[in-house]
Parts: C-alpha cells; sequence; structure tokens
C-alpha cells in the first residue's frame, strides 16, 4: 500500500481527507489552478484555442484537407456540408462530424444546415498548407521535371509532414515564385496573396485576344489535354467564333514554343487552329489583351 507521505514527499497531490469531503473543498489542484501555476512557471496560459490544439498535438492531414477545402470553396464565406463533401468525395454524415469537431478546436464556425467558415486561426493554417503545397508543387515542376498534370497527389502528402522552416527555405530556393506553374497564386508567409487576373476563357468575345493565366484543375486528364493542345499559362488564343448553340469555341492560338499536339510542328510567332468546349473553356482564367480587328 502506497505511503501518502511518500507521496506527498514526491511531489503528489494529497489525498482529501473526510473532513475535506464534508466540507465540500478538495487539497488538490483544480485543472484552471495547475494551468495558472503553469503559467507562473513557464509562461502565459493557453487560449481556449491553443488548448484544444494542444490535446490534439497536430492537425491531422484530414482536418487540413477540410480547411483548405472550405477555403478554396469560400475564402472568407461559408462552405456548404454539400459542397465540402463532393469536393473531398465522403459523405454528407462524415463532414457534418468532422466539422462539429473542428468547430471545438476553433478551427470554424460551424452551423448545422448553414455550413461552415473558418475562424481566424483555420484561415491562418489553412493558407500556411496551401503555400506549403504549391510551393511543393512548383519544386516538383521546375526542378525535377514533373508534369503539371503529375504533381498535385505527391505535394498532398508532403505537405503534412514538412516544416514551416524548410517551406521558407523552399521558397527562397524558388525565388520566391507568386504564382505556381498552375497559375495558382501561393499565399506569402504573412497570409497575402497576390492579385492575378481572373476572367474565365468562356467569357471571351469574338475577335478578342485573351492570354492565360491559370487553369482551374487537378484532374490529370484535364490538364494533360489542355497541355497536349498548347493550352497552359502564358498560351495567347484569339477567339474565331462560337459555334452555334454556344457550346464550342474556335480559336488560334498563337504558337510562342514548340510543344506537342496541334502546335507541335508550328513555328514560333505562327498560329493554329483548336476547339475547345465550354466546360473547358470555364476553368481556363486569364485576361483580355487585345480585340483583333
Amino acid at each position: 500500500m502506497a505511503n501518502p507521505a511518500a507521496a506527498r514527499d514526491a511531489g503528489a497531490a494529497p489525498l482529501p481527507s473526510k473532513e475535506d469531503v464534508a466540507a465540500g473543498s478538495d487539497p488538490r489542484p483544480s485543472p484552471s489552478q495547475t494551468a495558472a501555476s503553469s503559467s507562473l512557471e513557464g509562461g502565459p496560459a493557453p487560449s481556449h484555442e491553443e488548448a484544444a490544439l494542444s490535446a490534439d498535438a497536430q492537425l491531422s492531414s484530414s482536418t487540413g484537407d477540410y480547411l483548405k477545402t472550405i477555403w478554396q470553396l469560400a475564402r472568407d464565406g461559408s462552405a456548404s456540408t454539400g459542397d465540402i463533401a463532393r469536393e473531398l468525395g465522403v459523405t454528407a454524415p462524415s463532414v457534418t462530424g468532422m466539422l462539429g469537431k473542428m468547430n471545438g478546436l476553433g478551427l470554424v464556425r460551424y452551423q448545422p444546415y448553414r455550413g461552415a467558415e473558418l475562424s481566424p486561426e483555420g484561415r491562418r493554417e489553412a493558407l500556411r498548407l496551401v503555400r506549403r503545397h504549391r510551393l511543393l508543387e512548383t519544386f516538383m515542376i521546375t526542378e525535377l521535371g514533373f508534369g503539371w498534370e503529375e504533381v498535385h497527389a505527391e505535394a498532398e502528402l508532403m505537405e503534412h509532414v514538412v516544416s514551416d522552416d524548410f517551406t521558407e527555405r523552399l521558397a527562397a530556393h524558388l525565388g520566391e515564385p507568386e504564382f505556381d506553374p498552375h497559375g495558382d497564386p501561393i499565399p506569402r508567409a504573412d497570409g497575402s496573396l497576390p492579385a492575378a487576373p481572373d476572367t474565365p476563357l468562356a467569357a471571351l468575345r469574338q475577335g478578342e485576344r485573351f492570354r492565360v493565366h491559370r487553369v482551374l484543375s487537378q484532374d490529370r486528364e484535364v490538364l494533360g489535354y489542355l497541355e497536349s493542345i498548347g493550352i497552359e499559362p502564358g498560351s495567347e488564343l484569339t477567339l474565331s467564333l462560337w459555334e452555334p448553340g454556344g457550346h464550342l469555341l474556335r480559336l488560334q492560338l498563337t504558337v510562342s514554343r514548340t510543344g506537342r499536339g496541334p502546335s507541335a510542328s508550328a513555328a514560333a510567332g505562327s498560329e493554329t487552329e483548336l476547339a475547345l468546349s465550354r466546360e473547358l473553356a470555364a476553368v481556363v482564367l486569364g485576361k483580355v489583351v487585345d480585340r483583333k480587328s
């Protein structure tokens, strides 16, 4: 049987006496008293959110994926449960359960049937992960020779395990890029975002000239197809006509380099014809640079 005196000498809290119990008191420190004592000895007491995150040790990769998805869907607005479920390929009840947990951690503000929006802490974490992801994609494409359709899944795996120090060294090595090779803006270390043109190719009018800046897709087939016909950030296209019904664009691509597909054998500066569906044109963003006479 343990010796109470030895326990006290070892630093353990004394057990309450019968008199203490009868009086409704307990000489053992409460959790709040323990936190206060820790604060006096080692620094300020953690906030509610910090305590919750500390209990979780580190955010799981699935929690990080939810944060990124909410940010990508709604930025500073509210993302619906259904949209989150579709984007992540999970069931609505799974989303509801996870959002409840994240609400308790102080990462989102969640109300049933009204969706979830990121708290300031959740937004910081989402942008930190997006920054890592897009820098990793940039490194793999520019330094390791990956195709732009190959890097998303690899970056998804690595973004959860690299440190902030590694991320900042990688950014410095790459020259602090503002956009990744897909044209997606890379959040800065302070969480701000560079401005980017966002006119969809599908909004082009006949005769207008368009410079591609960004492709809003991570689908391997979509990215591979667009690259094969010469559509990627920096490409310039002129709308020749909309086909009857408005579902197909006829475009003139100005060849800037030797590529694949229809422009593979064309000289730089020449033009080649191609067609693109309205659906694919909607994921190609950029700006109108000229109106062809």
